[in-house]
């Protein structure tokens, strides 16, 4: 299908209350008006995990067998490579942020890989309600009944503090630190925080911390389409360019070199730092 080029989204971000801090990053709402024609998108990989509240005329998501609708909420896990989306017309999303190594506590389910999953899960209930407040303008009362939800339903054991320390010393280090210095930053063995940490999220902390990486790389690209690749490898603890390339191509299927001159052909279709659709 040939991708319209939709008006300027409307992206907010909220932070979560003080109790879900450690296992929600933010709630953050979206509005696009696409037209009437089916537009395409490409969703980037980062260091996140989303439950995606969808209002509108409906989300597709490619897959080897065809495009599959997807309901409303779904989950998108970590990404190990982009993901195609395609949708028309008022599309809005009620996105919930939460860190890999938490969401699956948070949701009551076993953790696992894989991208975009359907889940069927209580969750769901939400969706008439916000859907109501979707179609009065009242974004501000659909969030506060995410939170809510988050509020009542979270374990009284999800987040455990040693995966949450290590996950403070990886994100403020935007995926650069080696597992044994993330270790160390917990208090834990490296044994001991690879088998937590895999138990957690469904991947290992090097996994978690490359797909952090690649994201301040893809950031820095949209940002500053320009800055001398060498010298970003270096920052951001890369062997040499070599290897920020490879990387960079594993998760985005694209060369940082093409990622820059296509960002400077243009602004951003969003806040960098958050899973954005970014039209194909």
């Amino acid at each position: 299908m040939p991708a319209t080029t939709p008006s300027p989204m409307q992206h907010q971000e909220f932070e979560p209350p003080a109790a879900l801090r450690d296992v929600i990053k933010c709630f953050w709402y979206n509005r696009m008006n696409l037209g009437e024609q089916l537009s395409e998108f490409e969703v980037q990989p980062d260091g996140y995990a989303e439950i995606i509240f969808h209002f509108g005329s409906g989300c597709r998501l490619a897959t080897p067998g065809g495009w599959q609708p997807l309901p409303s909420p779904f989950m998108m896990g970590l990404l190990q490579q982009p993901a195609l989306f395609l949708a028309q017309n008022r599309f809005e999303i009620i996105g919930v942020r939460c860190f890999p190594w938490t969401v699956f506590d948070l949701l009551g389910l076993p953790a696992g890989k894989g991208g975009v999953r359907v889940i069927e899960h209580p969750l769901a209930r939400l969706h008439v309600g916000l859907a109501a407040c979707m179609r009065a303008g009242e974004v501000a009362e659909a969030l506060a009944q995410v939170s809510q939800y988050f509020l009542e339903a979270r374990p009284p054991l999800a987040g455990d503090r040693l995966l949450a320390k290590a996950g403070v010393a990886m994100s403020e280090a935007h995926g650069t630190l080696p597992v044994s210095r993330v270790a160390a930053a917990a208090h834990a063995t490296v044994r001991t925080l690879e088998r937590k940490f895999k138990q957690a999220a469904g991947y290992t902390v090097k996994d978690v911390s490359g797909l952090m990486r690649f994201e301040q790389v893809r950031n820095h690209l949209l940002l500053h389409p320009t800055t001398n690749l060498a010298g970003l490898a270096q920052e951001l603890g890369y062997t040499d360019q070599a290897h920020l390339s490879k990387e960079f191509k594993r998760y985005s299927g694209t060369t940082p070199a093409a990622f820059a001159r296509k960002a400077r052909n243009g602004p951003p279709a969003a806040s960098p730092d958050f899973v954005a659709f970014v039209q194909a």
